[in-house]
């Protein structure tokens, strides 16, 4: 297959929640446009977009799988994301790489929490945005219920772009079409709502309708059609059946001929500027001719080809043997293969042109979130970034074999690199490592695939929580480090005072000595000292955040001013400062989503309350009951296993963190005392 121009390249994104069937909708496209000789199945593993065998295993997606297909003439890149919560930092990364959200509905479920979520960070992003309804061939459906509450939930803006016709064995496109036949509704009035709609978009197209009483054509339609999309003023709602091909044809139709193509949608939200400076926004232009500016959206680490970058192209033609550069690096690379990718399958092409997306293998200095390009005139250019839910979920990790502790870092640190939700803490305190993830799901699909790709079995325990220590009041103080001991001695002086800054200010240093009395070349040694306090925590041995420093005064001496002795004395100058300030000590708070039958929500209610949550708000989702609180994370240890008690299995939830809170004085009385009980064992 050769590249098309620009203009006949589209890039759409499968959101939605899990078991809405976008797997088999990309598969029955696939077929569809033919791509694929046969139609695979999520039941059988044999899809193109599960091909990760933990997916074909359980039966689900849990990382973004891209394919493409060529329809009329026009390539389409469809991109294939999670459903669970759990994974929702996949599918948020592959927002930064489609100029359309296709937000796929489980016609018998509804709208559940990752369709929200999915509208809203498509929004975000200045996605164009589509919502497709599958499975419409189940039993006891009632579509036009679901209509209302897309329309209750999403606005007025959602508008029919075809019916289910004939009991749902096809749909009738209304854009194009004034009458006909439907199972509910009115084309006419679809029709007419629809044109409406969009001939608003444009003034002398609007007039020229309002006169004429005629329908402007097809051609006439597809700009303000465009701008509509562009401006969130219409999403356009189609239905169809993955499984019996009910509506395939004209979501193929969609695709080639309204969905926006690299220079109709929304421009990526490029910004330039070096660090520390005030910054611009760039408009990168769909254009072959230009300079290349690429962004990498996704990261896989392969056991035969190595790191892999997938990357979409904003500007410009990436060849293959082109010399590109990553971010600021001043080393460039030579894109000795570039690829295609279709599942697990990698295609080597020549030349990706804007609006295309592909990969380069093998290249170690490409990160998540770079741009390439090839000149040094966009070596300070960058996408706005991503904004991912703070992983909460938590499990502490060592090896069962003795010797494999080096191993265990390597591979985390691949998993880490392909995630962006998926972190790793070291916690030199506890001596622990602890991973951290969306959702129990998530953090037992890393171990799995620890177990099943890389064959290392861990340990696992609950970690401890990660409270933190700051201050409430001033201090001042000075401390001396003096040591002699036959030789060159030691001598350092640091007076200093701390103040609280505002929650989440996190650290400031100041350097307010005059005179030399500590000299230039040991202030850095003093910061490290205050640092190394802060980080090792004093009251608790949590670290220390929202404070800040200033150093104005101290002492050297001509032969024994040492930087160890500034160190020591900024360590022990600052810790005894901390202690003398009303330090306290803060707990994660964080904000739970929770998804319940309606008769489990006095149990569920009255059991946040006792962990000394407090609710928010409740209301309908999906048939379930939405209930929203915040919790402190301490009191949600095992929470899937209670939930799980109080639902009889039919709950769900999804945690993100909210804030850190002041714990109440029995806490901080019981961490004290286990921190005073840890040092005195030392």
């Amino acid at each position: 297959m050769t590249s098309p121009v620009p203009t006949r390249i589209r890039s759409v994104a499968f959101l939605g929640h899990g078991a809405a069937g976008k797997t088999s909708l990309a598969e029955t496209l696939l077929a569809a446009a033919g791509a694929i000789s046969s139609k695979g199945s999520v039941e059988k593993g044999s899809t193109v977009c599960d091909s990760d065998p933990l997916e074909k295993e359980l039966g689900h997606s849990l990382n973004t799988a891209l394919a493409s297909f060529e329809h009329q003439g026009v390539r389409v890149y469809l991109a294939d994301t999670p459903g669970y919560p759990d994974f929702a930092g996949q599918a948020i990364s592959a927002l930064a790489a489609v100029d359309t959200a296709l937000v796929v509905i489980n016609a018998q479920t509804g709208i559940e929490l990752s369709t929200e979520r999915m509208m809203q960070w498509s929004a975000e992003r200045g996605l164009c945005r589509m919502i497709v309804i599958n499975k419409i061939d189940c039993d006891n459906l009632d579509l036009p219920k679901l209509i209302g509450e897309i329309r209750e939930r999403f606005g007025k803006q959602c508008m029919l772009l075809d019916l289910p016709a004939h009991d749902r064995r096809d749909v009738v496109e209304v854009l194009g079409h004034d009458g006909g036949d439907s199972d509910f509704a009115s084309v006419a009035a679809a029709h007419r709502a629809l044109i409406d709609q969009v001939v608003e978009e444009d003034e002398d197209l609007l007039a020229r309708y309002l006169e004429d009483g005629v329908d402007p054509s097809p051609e006439a339609l597809h700009a303000p059609f465009e701008k509509a999309l562009r401006e969130g003023h219409l999403i356009p709602i189609l239905f169809v059946s993955a499984k019996s091909g009910v509506g395939i044809p004209e979501l193929l139709d969609v695709l080639v001929k309204l969905a926006p193509n690299p220079a109709e949608g929304n421009p990526p939200p490029f910004w330039r500027g070096q660090p520390g400076s005030a910054v611009e926004s760039f408009h990168a232009e769909p254009d072959p001719e230009k300079h290349v500016l690429a962004h990498v959206f996704k990261v896989v680490v392969d056991p035969f080809m190595g790191k892999i970058g997938v990357f979409r192209v904003h500007q410009g033609t990436v060849r293959k043997e082109q010399q590109l550069f990553v971010g600021d690096g001043k080393k460039p690379f030579k894109v000795a293969h570039l690829y295609r990718i279709q599942g697990a399958e990698t295609v080597e092409v020549n030349a990706l042109l804007p609006g295309e997306i592909g990969a380069v293998a093998k290249v170690e200095e490409v990160v998540f979130d770079s741009v390439l390009h090839d000149s040094h005139d966009e070596d300070h250019i960058h996408l706005k970034p991503l904004v991912f839910p703070q992983p909460m979920a938590g499990l502490a990790v060592e090896t069962k074999k003795k010797g494999d502790e080096q191993r265990l870092f390597d591979i985390l640190g691949k998993l880490a690199m392909e995630d962006p939700t998926f972190h790793i803490e070291r916690h030199p305190t506890s001596n622990e490592t602890v991973v951290r993830g969306l959702g129990d799901m998530h953090l037992k699909a890393k171990l799995a695939r620890m177990v099943q790709q890389y064959k290392l079995e861990l340990e696992t325990r609950p970690p401890r929580i990660p409270y933190r220590e700051t201050i409430t009041g001033h201090a001042e103080t000075t401390y001396r480090h003096k040591k002699q001991s036959g030789g060159a001695g030691q001598f350092g002086e640091v007076a200093l005072k701390i103040e609280p800054l505002a929650r989440g200010a996190g650290f400031e240093f100041v350097d307010h000595v005059k005179g030399g009395a500590i000299p230039g070349t040991f202030m850095p040694a003093v910061e490290k000292g205050v640092r190394q306090a802060l980080a090792d925590g004093v009251i608790a041995g949590f670290p220390v955040e929202d404070i800040r420093v200033t150093v104005f005064d101290g002492k050297t001496h001509s032969v024994d001013g040492k930087e160890v002795a500034f160190f020591t004395a900024g360590r022990k100058a600052t810790m005894e400062a901390i202690r003398n300030a009303q330090p306290i000590i803060l707990e994660p708070v964080v904000e739970i989503e929770i998804l319940s039958p309606e008769a489990a929500i006095g149990d569920l209610t009255g059991d946040l309350s006792g962990k000394r949550g407090h609710i928010t708000g409740t209301g309908q989702q999906g048939g379930m009951t939405a209930i929203t609180g915040q919790v402190p994370l301490a009191e949600l240890t095992d929470y899937q296993s209670r939930l799980k008690s109080l639902t009889g299995g039919q709950g769900s939830y999804r945690l993100t963190f909210s804030h850190y809170a002041q714990v109440p004085a029995n806490v901080q009385q019981q961490l004290t005392g286990q921190h005073k009980t840890h040092e005195d064992e030392e």
